[in-house]
């Protein structure tokens, strides 16, 4: 809103962002209640997967996660909520559509399975960078030192043009 309102005004001057929304995991449910949206404020955390969360409790809350009486598998948001978002997250990891997937599967087992299996291993190569920057700070701290100084000669020339639109500096 208030790129645009100066952009208007003064001439363009910001990049305005544009929305990335993804179709499948721009909105990840909770494992335990799929009418919740995914979040670590929720009452507990059996439903909430974390990033740096030990692969074996990432298969055990998959395992464990909230579909239905029934055993068909669908992609049905409406009427099957629980497989519906156990389908977005697999699709969100392979980029298949949660239909295609879904067609894949006569039970919901290796649903969930697989579902946990693909979550694990995209979260296997940021848990082992994460290890590797956490056990050398000195490199940890060389990247934020370089993102940083990226950051500030960005920072530097959109300053100077909003100066210069604005009459601050000479034209």
């Amino acid at each position: 809103d208030i790129a645009i309102r100066f952009n208007h005004r003064f001439g363009d001057t910001f990049v305005l962002p544009k929305a990335v929304m993804p179709k499948a995991g721009a909105r990840v449910m909770d494992l335990q209640d799929p009418s919740s949206k995914m979040s670590k404020s929720a009452g507990s955390d059996t439903g909430l997967i974390s990033l740096m969360e030990d692969p074996a409790a990432i298969m055990k809350k998959f395992k464990r996660a909230v579909t239905d009486s029934e055993t068909e598998v669908r992609y049905d948001r409406a009427a099957k909520p629980g497989v519906s978002n156990l389908l977005d997250i697999l699709s969100a990891c392979t980029g298949e559509a949660p239909e295609a997937l879904a067609a894949r599967y006569t039970q919901y087992g290796p649903l969930k399975t697989d579902t946990g299996e693909a979550v694990v291993e995209l979260l296997r190569p940021i848990q082992a960078r994460y290890t590797e920057l956490m056990g050398d700070r000195g490199e940890l701290q060389a990247l934020l030192r370089k993102g940083a100084g990226k950051a500030r000669e960005v920072a530097a020339a959109t300053l100077e043009r909003a100066q210069t639109h604005l009459g601050l500096l000479p034209a």
